[in-house]
């Protein structure tokens, strides 16, 4: 039996589908064929580099070292350089590490948000949002679904109340083409309303619970050998310093 882990508050949004059915689908696609890495690691060095003040050239020969499949390394690492980067222009007075966060969805399931920091720049508090995917970011009723539910929860916490709520998404134009950071501003990103907004978790939840189930009642082989992105324990997130 594959086991079906309940995605990310990100994740939710982006294989939200209008039925229950076709969500289960895509989960069960994503649970029998899952990735062969994720950016756990570069939300880590993130942490490292602005919270804990580890040097961007020791995070990056960390990068090097540690991650031995070439192209999943040039990956980390020009994402890192356009963070870094970033970081260099903003010169934030103070950064702070944001915990984990759960949404409840509905039907008993709560989704996590783990959002890595926060930070201050001219009196202003930022709630940063970094999105890794190469390709095929949020957009659309996915994208408004994914600021609606952060807004809520940004109002209804008090250490995270009043920030300003940006996504840095660090998509590429094309898929030969490099990545490129475009920092945008949520206000300007329409909102759905609370019926909407109930009626879209309702069907994601029935849809996770329809996977769970479709799964249970499957037999499937156990995965093996090492995926490129773990290491031999199959952890994928790799210490990178």
């Amino acid at each position: 039996m594959t086991n079906l882990k309940i995605p990310s508050l990100q994740h939710l949004a982006r294989n939200w589908q209008s039925t229950p059915s076709g969500i289960a689908k895509q989960l069960i696609e994503l649970a029998n064929n899952p990735p062969t890495f994720n950016y756990n690691p570069l939300f880590s060095a993130v942490v490292d580099m602005l919270v804990l003040n580890v040097p961007y050239e020791h995070i990056c020969e960390g990068i090097r070292r540690k991650i031995k499949w070439i192209a999943l390394r040039e990956n980390y690492l020009e994402t890192l350089a356009l963070i870094y980067k970033y970081f260099q222009c903003v010169n934030p007075t103070y950064v702070q590490r944001v915990g984990r966060r759960y949404y409840p969805v509905g039907r008993g399931l709560l989704v996590p948000f783990d959002p890595p920091i926060i930070y201050g720049e001219k009196g202003e508090v930022y709630f940063p949002w970094l999105s890794f995917w190469r390709i095929n970011p949020l957009l659309g009723e996915r994208l408004s679904l994914f600021v609606t539910l952060v807004e809520e929860m940004l109002r209804n916490d008090p250490e995270l109340e009043g920030a300003r709520f940006q996504i840095l998404d660090f998509a590429a134009p094309g898929k030969k083409k490099p990545r490129q950071l475009v920092v945008r501003d949520t206000t300007g990103i329409p909102r759905l309303n609370p019926s909407r907004i109930s009626e879209m978790l309702s069907t994601f939840a029935e849809g996770y619970l329809q996977a769970v189930y479709e799964l249970s009642s499957a037999k499937t082989p156990p995965a093996t050998g090492d995926s490129p992105g773990r290491d031999k324990n199959g952890d994928s997130q790799l210490s990178l310093i």
